[in-house]
């Protein structure tokens, strides 16, 4: 009798842990989707991710390689990289109307602020964000316009504690001479620690939406901050270039870099 109860022990814990860990694929692919669904929509690039691993018992989980793409026009591959990822969140708010993540920690961000010294690439992004409505669905198409098939509605609010940015890089790219010669790159820059507390905390927390446009406010603020000097030393450049173009006849690009890096080499 004894070794009856013991199988059924036995069995019924190996299908718990089944059951745990198809929820947690499931589950799994449904944030992944969501992200490269759903996101681009939200910042009008590409967003590509490699994976997603939720415990549903510890709440921990990791994000791997995920690439936000670069807005029509601009040269780069992609604006922002990041490698690894980890957040943690309460496992029992999945199954309420606001999920509650304790923390999201991002390590060793790549950003590119690529610019014409005009324009940027992470102002365009989160200027498209912005023109998205609080609850991430596209504007009403106009009356003259054939209405657009949209994402359903997202249910669940967002509350998220702390989210964390350090150790990120920022590759500066800028495109001089209104694309007569080549971008001229910037050594790498430190971006300083970002650091986002109590977003949501309030009885209605806030949607996916209006934490994206948070995160990439405050990214494109100190990104733009940081690489303003060395910015507005390649524009003095470039405007005292620009002077003298019909003269660049032999190379223009070495003869354009050279004259840059004499504006750089003061940093």
């Amino acid at each position: 009798m004894k070794k009856i109860i013991v199988r059924l022990l036995i069995a019924l814990v190996v299908v718990v842990v089944l059951a745990v860990l198809a929820v947690s694929l499931f589950l799994d692919g449904a944030i992944k989707r969501g992200v490269e669904t759903f996101g681009p929509r939200l910042t009008k690039v590409d967003i590509k991710l490699q994976s997603v691993h939720l415990s549903l018992l510890s709440g921990s989980g990791t994000v791997k390689s995920l690439v936000v793409g670069n807005p029509e026009g601009y040269k780069t591959p992609s604006a922002i990289k990041v490698g690894t990822a980890n957040l943690a969140l309460k496992p029992g708010s999945l199954l309420s109307d606001k999920i509650i993540i304790k923390s999201i920690y991002v390590q060793g961000p790549e950003i590119t602020y690529e610019t014409d010294l005009r324009h940027n690439n992470l102002s365009k992004i989160l200027a498209n964000v912005q023109e998205t409505p609080s609850d991430g669905q596209p504007a009403p198409a106009k009356p003259q316009e054939p209405a657009q098939p949209t994402a359903a509605k997202p249910s669940k609010k967002l509350e998220v504690d702390e989210f964390i940015i350090t150790g990120g890089i920022i590759h500066v790219n800028v495109n001089t001479l209104a694309g007569q010669v080549a971008a001229v790159q910037v050594p790498d820059i430190s971006l300083p620690d970002i650091h986002l507390k109590d977003l949501g905390t309030g009885p209605e927390g806030i949607t996916s939406a209006e934490l994206l446009k948070l995160v990439l406010a405050e990214i494109e603020k100190s990104v733009s901050q940081v690489a303003a000097p060395a910015v507005a030393d390649i524009g003095k450049g470039a405007v005292y270039l620009g002077k003298s173009a019909g003269n660049l006849t032999s190379n223009p690009v070495d003869t354009v870099t050279k004259g840059l890096g004499g504006f750089l080499k003061k940093k």
